[in-house]
């Protein structure tokens, strides 16, 4: 049975349950407490639970739980052609496993360093830190930004070029707070809106254009 917790999670849940043990041993009741509450925090945010897939043709998920913040159109920064971006807001009590929107293959992968602006911030999809792969599904490309944050300065992306993916399966995640930016097609049929809540996987963002 696999245990709902991401991996990368350990190597704070494990110091942090140690601690709690021995500042109970000791009698340290005041550290015991705050380690405990450190090690309940850290977990929380590293579950990493199952989700219900859609199966729909040409249906685009979630790549993240979270708000969508901001839709707006923009060109590429890969092949500069005009797109729609879909901007996600994940907060600290977020799910922060992300998943890939669409299946296919993944044509590239980049990583660029920047700056550590708040998530929020419009400049964030550009000048901040951040991780891209972009999808091809044999008919449309899809990109998609990890994007660190003013608190979140750890992204983790597993693919590599060539790898092939399936839909909404796990491909990285970013800790403690981030942003999660998907760019595509300008024919996209959106099912989301500005202020929508997502669940990464099982929320629908739209339906790519079948021609």
């Amino acid at each position: 049975m696999r245990i709902p917790i991401a991996k990368e999670g350990y190597i704070f849940i494990i110091p942090l349950l140690l601690m709690t043990i021995l500042s109970c041993a000791l009698s340290y009741q005041w550290v015991a407490g705050f380690f405990g509450l450190g090690f309940l925090f850290v977990t929380w945010f590293f579950r990493d639970p199952e989700r219900p897939i859609p199966n729909e043709p040409n249906v685009v998920v979630s790549p993240a739980d979270g708000k969508v913040t901001e839709i707006v159109t923009e060109n590429d920064p890969i092949n500069g052609e005009t797109c729609t971006r879909v901007t996600i807001f994940l907060n600290v009590f977020n799910v922060h496993v992300n998943r890939v929107p669409v299946a296919g293959t993944i044509e590239d992968v980049r990583y660029n360093p920047g700056k550590f602006l708040a998530a929020f911030n419009p400049k964030a999809s550009m000048e901040n830190e951040q991780s891209i792969i972009l999808i091809n599904t044999g008919k449309v490309k899809v990109l998609v930004k990890q994007i660190a944050g003013l608190i979140a300065r750890r992204i983790i992306c597993w693919p590599d070029k060539g790898d092939k993916y399936e839909l909404g399966q796990r491909y990285g995640l970013i800790r403690f707070g981030s942003r999660v930016d998907i760019l595509l097609p300008e024919s996209t049929k959106l099912s989301v809106a500005c202020g929508d809540k997502v669940s990464g996987g099982r929320s629908i963002i739209g339906y790519l254009d079948p021609s």
